[in-house]
């Protein structure tokens, strides 16, 4: 096994398929472990006894470690490389999830949130190496296409991990439960409490072997290293007088882009069991709300895959998710009436929550290809800073938890709307500027 650095045209098609599988595994985990966190919220505020501000401290603690992680990353990429930074990656995470035993043991919430941010630690080294990498794995035009298959890999996870979380530590018989839990007197709610809290124990420090195991599968596997510090010529003619990555304004908009994108997609998941609970709804039927709307994301994906770059550019396909985006928001606060769907009978505005999975699939593979363009040597250091974005997650679930509080779950989903407003600006416009004008 070489440790060779190789630039994509080096690469045979058959390293460029292995690649992709292993990067559609990375994928996967990314997707399994961020994805939990739509059932943890209500999990949390149920067995921890806290307000809706409080339990999106879960999204919080999580997310905003791509904020204090991100720049530390692209260092250590630099210095190590994809590979050994993708095995540090599952280590971190593994030492996060074993932080969920003594959490969950001790019914302590403080605990919980310190694993959630080292778990959001490993991922966000595991984002800034797989993001880039996979980018830079072929041609740019169809970059849009490989990013849409590694979302299929992320989504589909994101589908199987509430389910298999609601089937490890939920029973049939926890929706009367936690009716009787607000009614119970103190030591024997604490009880309760304390045996519905420790069924995590098991299952996380399975997931805590199975991270540490894919640690060593990443380092033996044949996985090539990508060089992305050599420039092309045109490139590094571009490049020649940038001595930062704030003087290239398509990737700081981007990042933006990316602020704001995971925070609209992580509401409409992470929010979508807690709405249905206002609707009557309890959480043992409503846990299937975030499979629905992660399943009409991988929809979208699929349609990326077959359409980008034949029929449609993958600039067209993000104006046009973005601009669905703000259509749906408005029709969340706007439309109303009970519908039955699915099985479940609830205000048809949940499945314009649901609807926003269509809406955000493309969105990410869209932005990722321009505003990594033509970034040569400052490749790792731009994914960097696109991978701070990611704090929108921890961000956006307080703004929206906040207004929740104080004006009730249904208008706290204003805060999308101006949110799909900048994503069809860059969509349309902020991606092509390569210079900063204020004139």
């Amino acid at each position: 096994m070489s440790s060779k650095k190789v630039t994509s045209d080096q690469l045979t098609k058959r390293d460029t398929t292995i690649s992709i599988l292993l990067i559609g595994l990375v994928f996967f985990i990314i997707g399994f472990v961020s994805w939990i966190n739509a059932i943890l919220i209500p999990f949390f505020k149920i067995a921890c006894e806290l307000t809706n501000f409080q339990s999106y401290l879960v999204a919080f603690a999580f997310y905003i470690s791509y904020l204090v992680m991100s720049v530390p990353s692209s260092f250590l990429l630099k210095a190590v490389g994809f590979k050994k930074g993708m095995m540090t990656a599952f280590f971190v995470m593994s030492v996060g999830a074993a932080l969920f035993v003594p959490a969950a043991w001790f019914r302590t919430y403080e605990i919980f949130l310190l694993g959630l941010f080292t778990l959001g630690s490993g991922l966000a080294i595991l984002q800034t190496a797989s993001n880039p990498y996979i980018t830079v794995l072929g041609p740019q035009e169809s970059a849009a296409q490989r990013i849409s298959i590694m979302g299929i890999c992320n989504k589909f996870a994101g589908i199987l991990a509430p389910l298999l979380f609601a089937a490890a530590v939920l029973k049939s018989s926890d929706a009367e439960l936690f009716k009787q839990v607000p009614l119970m007197g103190d030591a024997e709610r604490a009880t309760v409490l304390d045996e519905l809290i420790r069924r995590v124990m098991l299952p996380y420090s399975v997931v805590s072997m199975v991270l540490i195991g894919l640690g060593l599968f990443i380092k033996y596997s044949p996985l090539p290293e990508i060089d992305t510090e050599n420039e092309s010529e045109e490139v590094a003619e571009a490049n020649s007088g940038k001595t930062s990555i704030f003087q290239f304004p398509h990737l700081i908009l981007g990042a933006v882009a990316i602020f704001i994108h995971v925070g609209t997609q992580i509401l409409a998941i992470d929010t979508v069991i807690g709405y249905a609970g206002s609707m009557g709804i309890n959480l043992i039927e409503a846990k299937v709300f975030p499979s629905y709307t992660l399943a009409l994301t991988i929809a979208g994906y699929l349609m990326g895959i077959i359409t980008i770059p034949r029929f449609i550019s993958q600039v067209n396909a993000l104006r046009f998710c973005t601009i669905l985006g703000a259509a749906l928001s408005l029709l969340i606060i706007y439309a109303n009436g009970n519908i039955t769907l699915l099985g479940h009978t609830a205000d048809i505005s949940i499945w314009f929550v649901v609807m926003l999975g269509l809406a955000n699939s493309l969105v990410w593979a869209g932005i990722w290809p321009v505003a990594l363009d033509g970034l040569g040597r400052f490749t790792k250091l731009g994914s960097s800073i696109m991978i701070m974005g990611l704090c929108g997650n921890a961000i956006m679930p307080l703004v929206y938890g906040h207004f929740a509080d104080t004006h009730g779950l249904r208008e706290a989903y204003w805060v999308l709307f101006p949110c799909y407003a900048y994503l069809a600006y860059y969509a349309i416009h902020g991606h092509k500027l390569r210079r900063w004008s204020f004139r």
